[in-house]
């Protein structure tokens, strides 16, 4: 595992991260130490990390958040693949919803067709991917189990990978542009009514927020779709 190092990443220092992902110094290490995330990039004899560590980290953070034990924290980092982009490990967080009742499951092709009911085709595989439905793993699949019916459904509608892709684009960077206006609000407005990043308080009230955000947002969309085809009918 090696972390991205591209013109125009942004650099962190190892207190700048332990900010920005509101983890303490040993916790970082210690991911650090098991493989969770990768080593910090060099610059002589000082270390950096790039949004892929905080992508990596968050990863980590949710999957404690569902109940994941350390050894399966280390299962599932290890499927992704080693040059996995930020936006590629943000996207694999959507996997884990609160409101999915499993997890993403790693299986081979002939148990994903079985489980879809049908063959699928490499035009299928790639929408179901672009829908967040199914990750590649190589040769293999991490599916997410309960949203593979509706990834087959649509692709029975003849919904078409474009759209998919393209709708993919859009939580991506309209995830990436809340994820950054929530940031300033939790870190300019709460955290100096609870006071640490790392106090006890604060990481309760975050944990508690967690599913509210969610479900705010999820409704705030579900609204946001009513209203824009109510409009595109009167049109």
């Amino acid at each position: 595992m090696g972390a991205s190092d591209k013109p125009g990443h942004e650099l962190m220092t190892l207190d700048e991260l332990c900010t920005r992902v509101g983890l303490s110094v040993r916790n970082v290490r210690f991911y650090t130490s098991r493989g969770l995330v990768p080593p910090p990039l060099r610059r002589g004899r000082s270390g950096y990390y790039t949004p892929e560590h905080v992508a990596r980290l968050e990863l980590v953070q949710e999957l404690q958040a569902h109940g994941f034990t350390l050894a399966a924290i280390e299962r599932y980092v290890s499927a992704l693949p080693e040059d996995a982009e930020p936006e590629d490990i943000a996207l694999a967080r959507t996997m884990l919803a609160p409101w999915q009742a499993d997890l993403p499951v790693d299986m081979e092709r002939e148990e994903l067709e079985q489980r879809a009911g049908r063959s699928l085709s490499e035009e299928d595989v790639a929408t179901l991917v672009a829908l967040g439905v199914v990750r590649r793993r190589g040769e293999r699949f991490l599916v997410a189990r309960t949203q593979l019916g509706i990834g087959v459904q649509l692709l029975d509608l003849g919904f078409p990978r474009e759209v998919a892709e393209a709708a993919r684009a859009v939580y991506l960077d309209h995830g990436r542009q809340m994820a950054e206006e929530l940031h300033e609000v939790v870190f300019d407005k709460l955290a100096p009514r609870y006071g640490s990043l790392e106090s006890e308080r604060f990481q309760e009230v975050m944990e508690r927020l967690k599913p509210l955000s969610v479900g705010g947002l999820v409704t705030a969309y579900e609204n946001a779709v009513a209203r824009a085809a109510r409009s595109a009918s009167r049109r």
